[in-house]
């Protein structure tokens, strides 16, 4: 699975749509959280780059707490890279309710607030299901996605060490043809013999 994301190679337009959706996303989190925001309001205006794979996105906290997309030649002052490449352990991470592992690297204040803000900002799940479905549906949704993150454990957990999934979207190699065997000698037959049944 892991090869199939990395095999795949979204249009510009699609990644752009994507950022944009990211950051409207993290400002909605961000808007139920007061104390972060107070917090990137002193960090205002400092460029943030964070990377996953080969997807990266540099953002800056505004003057209202919230975060905006910087151009892309801006000069980060820190750099987060999410540790976890494979989608499927990302997806479990943030499923269960736990953080994915993140590697800070860059301005030592600013590192701070982002490390509080990881440790301490979560996205309840439940809780914004409940404003469109309500409460009875969004706890079994929530119920749901922790069970399929459990399966989803089990099963990596019970693959072969090494195990990898091919992209059925990438080439596949031809088979190696096994090796032939050496020609066999035929077996050697009796010493031809000259006329009168005597060797010449």
């Amino acid at each position: 699975m892991h090869n199939l994301f990395q095999g795949l190679r979204p249009p510009e337009w699609v990644v752009d749509e994507l950022q944009n959706r990211v950051v409207l996303f993290l400002n909605h989190v961000l808007m139920q959280e007061k104390a972060a925001q107070d917090r990137l309001r002193r960090q205002k205006g400092k460029p943030v780059r964070v990377q996953w794979g080969d997807f990266h996105l540099t953002l800056a906290p505004t003057a209202a707490g919230l975060l905006e997309r910087c151009s892309s030649d801006a000069k980060p002052e820190l750099s987060m890279t999410l540790t976890q490449n494979s989608p499927l352990s990302l997806a479990q991470s943030v499923l269960t309710g736990q953080k994915p592992g993140v590697d800070i690297q860059g301005d030592v204040q600013l590192a701070a607030e982002v490390a509080w803000l990881v440790d301490n900002v979560r996205w309840d799940v439940e809780e914004d299901l409940s404003r469109f479905v309500g409460d009875a549906p969004a706890h079994t949704l929530g119920r749901f996605a922790r069970a399929a993150a459990q399966a989803l454990q089990s099963f990596l957990a019970r693959l072969p060490e090494g195990f990898a999934v091919r992209s059925p979207f990438s080439p596949t190699s031809p088979p190696t043809p096994a090796p032939s065997a050496a020609p066999t000698a035929a077996p050697a037959g009796p010493e031809p013999k000259g006329e009168g049944g005597t060797a010449a």
